[in-house]
């Protein structure tokens, strides 16, 4: 029987064989000039626990993410079922809805994944467990208003020969085309790739372990990235040509039709230096390039790398860990506005030891990695332990945002912020449209704004709220940067906004 694993169960195993390969270096200084780190919320348990997932910004200006235990109600293995939540930027916390308040948890437990918010306003995810799939231990697909009103919009196990997938582990991503793209784990099963509407009708697009000894991979645990060849770009935790019987794990390729394509097998030189078993989603650089983590492999077992792929599929290792700079990187990297990469590890740094600490990093694009904080500096972990954290986000303040499984004040977890100096800017909603298309661009202190130009090209714009302008692509608009100008200054977008023909 292949190996089975879940976003629990995997990382808890990572942290165990972290165990008996992380040998404690040195101190090292865990704060640069102009950085400040800050942690804003710590979870108590009614209000949720144990965030593994990063938090998304949404057009209010507000922070959303899930936590995967705690809240109000017992889950599908009797533990507590999760919670989504809002937080402002400032640490005011709300929660906005605790999972299995539906009788057999028809309305989801365990939301291991982020959340992401649909052009329409309402923001989507996936919880591991529940559903109305056999008796709710197959997963769910849910929809869930800024206000807290959720609906269930797909329950997987609906196939009786489970061709639709088990256990969404992953978050989703919002294609141009208005489908909301993500893959389901397995357990059991090589997992699979699907889209979904905006209203629930789910189409499976590819089945993994397709190929003999599931050398197009198995068990993705990581969301899709949508590139700028239209195609998506995704890894899986096991399978691929090396490592068998399970596999140490895959890049592919697939196109929205369900054309998957293997870029690399991990493992492939001797002793895994090139890293195993990738957990998170890629990043796809201003560079063309894509960026991401194996919690596994490189100086040790359980070390850990960063690496990067071409869109062809060429890979380069740029970085292995080594315990104290961190260890086990479960999360994605996050692009910046200078450029740089930023991500976590949820062990090791100046004060992990085993299961404990773990870091926050900056690596340039050519792998030059920078420890920027190690967790557990303060008493008991108050400032947070174990950042499993999906991915960073950069708020359009410029500050980064995430979260860790446990720590805090009650040691549940926390919401942190980290400052690195960065400036406010602003980002599109979706980076993809034709002339005449509506854009939503997010900012902060976007009220009183004057001007809005799509490559130097002027655009009709409404000011909807200081988070929030709305504008259409204007004739004449080619590729290159969203600029707002505000009573502040002039706001530049972090990533360009391609106009389409």
């Amino acid at each position: 029987m292949r190996r089975i694993v879940n976003a629990f169960f995997s990382k808890l195993d990572g942290g165990k064989r972290g165990c008996a390969v992380f040998v404690l270096c040195a101190a090292t200084a865990i704060s640069l000039p102009a950085q400040t780190f800050t942690t804003l919320f710590s979870f108590d348990g009614t209000d949720g626990a144990s965030p593994f997932a990063g938090l998304v910004q949404a057009t209010d200006g507000n922070l959303y993410g899930t936590t995967t235990t705690g809240g109000a109600y017992i889950g599908v293995f009797g533990t507590l079922s999760g919670t989504a939540f809002k937080i402002t930027p400032s640490g005011t916390l709300t929660t906005l809805y605790n999972f299995c308040a539906i009788g057999y948890c028809i309305d989801g437990d365990f939301p291991a994944a982020g959340l992401v918010q649909s052009t329409n306003g309402n923001l989507y995810g996936t919880t591991e467990f529940g559903g109305a799939g056999f008796e709710g231990q197959f997963g769910m697909i849910f929809k869930i208003s800024l206000t807290g009103t959720l609906t269930t919009l797909y329950s997987f196990g609906a196939q009786t020969d489970g061709t639709d997938g088990v256990a969404p582990i992953a978050g989703l991503v919002q294609a141009p085309n208005g489908y909301l793209y993500g893959t389901t784990s397995g357990f059991g099963t090589g997992g699979t790739v699907f889209k979904i509407t905006p209203s629930g009708t789910l189409t499976t697009i590819y089945n993994f372990c397709a190929q003999s000894g599931c050398a197009d991979g198995e068990n993705p645990q990581a969301a899709l990235v949508h590139a700028a060849n239209g195609d998506f770009y995704g890894t899986t935790l096991n399978g691929g040509a090396n490592c068998a019987p399970y596999g140490c794990g895959t890049v592919f390729k697939i196109t929205p039709s369900g054309t998957l394509t293997t870029l690399y097998s991990f493992c492939s030189q001797s002793g895994c230096p090139d890293g195993e078993n990738p957990q998170a989603a890629l990043v796809q650089a201003t560079n063309g390039d894509f960026y991401g983590t194996t919690p596994g492999g490189g100086n040790c077992a359980s070390c850990g790398t960063v690496f990067k792929i071409t869109p062809s599929g060429t890979l380069t290792t740029l970085h292995s860990f080594d315990g104290a700079n961190g260890l086990s990187p479960y999360g994605a990297l996050v692009q910046a506005t200078d450029g740089n990469l930023y991500g976590t590890t949820a062990y090791g740094g100046a004060y992990g030891t085993g299961e404990t600490g773990g870091t926050l990093f900056k690596i340039t694009p050519g792998g030059a990695l920078t420890t920027l904080y190690s967790f557990c500096a303060k008493t008991g972990c108050t400032d947070g332990e174990t950042p499993y954290t999906e991915a960073l986000v950069q708020d359009t303040n410029g500050n980064l945002y995430g979260t860790t499984a446990y720590g805090g004040a009650s040691g549940l977890g926390t919401v942190f912020t980290l400052s690195v100096g960065l400036g406010p800017f602003v980002k599109t909603q979706t980076t993809l449209g034709t002339v005449g298309a509506a854009v939503k661009i997010l900012g902060t202190a976007l009220t009183g704004a004057t001007s809005v130009t799509f490559n130097g090209t002027a655009a009709v714009f409404n000011v909807v709220a200081p988070s929030l302008i709305t504008a259409t692509v204007p004739a004449g608009a080619t590729t290159g940067t969203v600029e707002v100008v505000t009573p502040g200054g002039t706001l530049s977008s972090n990533v360009p906004y391609r106009v389409a023909p």
